[in-house]
């Protein structure tokens, strides 16, 4: 009886849930109300709270991601293969399960041997080779990063290449962080430009990672802050938000990730005081023309035959000025990485200074001692950061 193929079909999912089989499940052919719903894909998801299964609603023109309690779940599912959809297909590491239903109300189950029999890995595990999909990406097709047809465009390769990494970078740092399983999280972008990264962002947290993130990309020139609110418009990101706005200027709630990419100069260590009076476990910056040291820098006679030459002294300032960032940092209580971020051969403008917030205490005064040692070195009298946190 079609009725009992239903109940076989439930039983057998809240059995997979209860028995640690389930793998994922998934919803097809809509004949609901709403015109737009394509599918709803479910997967498990370790969150702080617990475990959850997160549902994928996918419609024609956007993604919508919510999170629910194994018993919210199963009640949910119910619901939607008794009110729009007509398909379920259920993977467990047992069987795979697939129900159809015809437009007159019977019900078909079939069982088949499981074509998964390792149950799907959670949260940062999950595809990790895919941090943003191409295909059906609304806001990589309006920023002009894919065509018409959803393909790359041969000048916009080594964008899409530079979006993967930094997405990659964040995700690994969120990871290592406090935030791991938060079920909601505030990520500020500075200095957003043209918004592409933070997109991205948008995307990963809240449609592959299952994370209510809500994301206010913060920019000068009112042109670009319009043009990226209308793209979140169109690809239904209702929790991302473009400012206008000056790093200096601004005045952050608590937050829980800053970014700031290529901020001129000491906009960077604007950018890196705000996000430490702000509580950000997770600050991400690439700092860009850095100005402030070099005029500052007396060459100790060690380094005088090395740093003669113009074009060396100005590469030394620059590592001089992000290794007395980074200090700054481990005294303000983070583990922090310097790093390459993109290949020198896209931009030389390439280094990242990556911070995650301690959960032990840090030895603020050795870091200290470290950055004055380093300052006295070089003869720098006065640095930014240093003043913004009253280091000095």
């Amino acid at each position: 009886m079609s009725v009992d193929d239903r109940e076989k079909f439930f039983a057998a999912l809240d059995e997979s849930l209860g028995g640690g089989t389930f793998i994922k499940l998934t919803l097809a052919k809509y004949r609901g109300p709403d015109a737009e719903l394509r599918n709803v894909y479910v997967r498990p998801v370790e969150l702080k709270g617990g475990r959850r299964l997160s549902f994928l609603h996918r419609y024609k023109t956007r993604d919508a991601v919510r999170n629910h309690t194994y018993d919210e779940g199963s009640r949910l599912v119910r619901e939607m293969l008794r009110g729009g959809f007509a398909s379920g297909h259920l993977f467990t590491s047992e069987a795979d399960l697939r129900l159809e239903i015809s437009r007159r109300g019977e019900a078909r189950l079939t069982s088949h041997t499981p074509t998964l029999t390792t149950p799907a890995p959670s949260g940062h595990e999950r595809r990790k080779r895919r941090a943003i999909d191409v295909s059906g990406s609304i806001y990589l097709r309006e920023l002009g990063v894919t065509n018409e047809r959803g393909e790359v465009r041969p000048a916009m390769g080594d964008k899409l290449r530079q979006i993967n990494k930094f997405v990659e970078i964040v995700a690994g740092l969120y990871d290592s962080s406090p935030l791991k399983g938060r079920e909601e999280l505030s990520v500020l972008d500075v200095g957003s430009g043209k918004g592409y990264l933070t997109f991205a962002l948008y995307d990963y947290l809240n449609n592959v990672r299952g994370v209510r993130a809500v994301v206010t990309g913060v920019e000068a020139r009112a042109e670009l802050v319009g043009l990226c609110n209308e793209v979140a418009r169109r690809a239904g990101f209702e929790r991302l938000e473009f400012r206008k706005g000056f790093i200096h200027d601004l005045d952050p709630p608590p937050t829980d990730v800053l970014i700031a990419l290529h901020a001129c100069d000491t906009a960077t260590d604007d950018a890196i005081h705000k996000g430490v009076a702000a509580g950000a476990a997770v600050i991400v910056t690439a700092p860009c023309c850095h100005k402030e040291v070099r005029p500052q820098i007396v060459v100790p006679a060690q380094l005088r035959g090395v740093l003669r030459h113009g074009h060396l002294l100005e590469r030394e300032a620059e590592s001089v000025t992000d290794s007395l960032r980074a200090l700054l940092l481990e005294a303000a209580g983070y583990r922090v990485k310097v790093f390459e971020f993109v290949s020198t051969e896209h931009t030389r403008k390439n280094t990242m200074i990556a911070a995650v917030r301690r959960e032990d205490a840090p030895n603020r005064e050795a870091a200290l001692a470290e950055f004055r040692a380093l300052k006295e070195f070089y003869g720098v009298r006065e640095q930014r950061l240093e003043k913004l946190l009253c280091y000095d």
